[in-house]
């Protein structure tokens, strides 16, 4: 079974490309200089409908996580166990995401990441977080 990739719409497409392009990025208001993350229309801190897609420094720390030992659907089972993580970046917003290239149990919070991209189709890569 193929893992399923994210489908880009008008929101999110900026993310999906600039990820694919090994690039991390969020959205950013510039009426009132603040991040947000997941992507949507309107400022969630001011309202505005001035925001822009900018390159974040990718570094964060994690907030929460958990391992995962059973596979939600058979395309997962290969990764066994992974860890899934709330990401608290450096510029404010958190964001899910999974930890990689380390061990699951050396995963806890506080522990600082960078991010990193992992191809799961010829077109797609999808950022995740490593020990920085």
């Amino acid at each position: 079974m193929e893992r399923p990739v994210p489908v880009p719409d008008a929101a999110t497409a900026p993310y999906w490309a600039a990820a694919n392009e090994g690039r991390f990025v969020m959205p950013r208001c510039t009426q009132c200089g603040r991040w947000h993350f997941y992507p949507r229309a309107l400022c969630p801190h001011c309202s505005s409908e001035k925001l822009e897609w900018s390159d974040c420094s990718g570094r964060g720390t994690v907030y929460s996580y958990t391992v995962v030992h059973r596979a939600p659907s058979p395309a997962f089972a290969a990764e066994l166990p992974y860890v899934v993580a709330i990401v608290e970046v450096e510029e404010g917003p958190r964001l899910m995401s999974s930890v990689v290239n380390c061990a699951p149990e050396t995963v806890r919070i506080g522990m600082k990441v960078r991010a990193a991209f992992r191809r799961v189709a010829d077109d797609t890569q999808l950022p995740v977080f490593e020990p920085a």
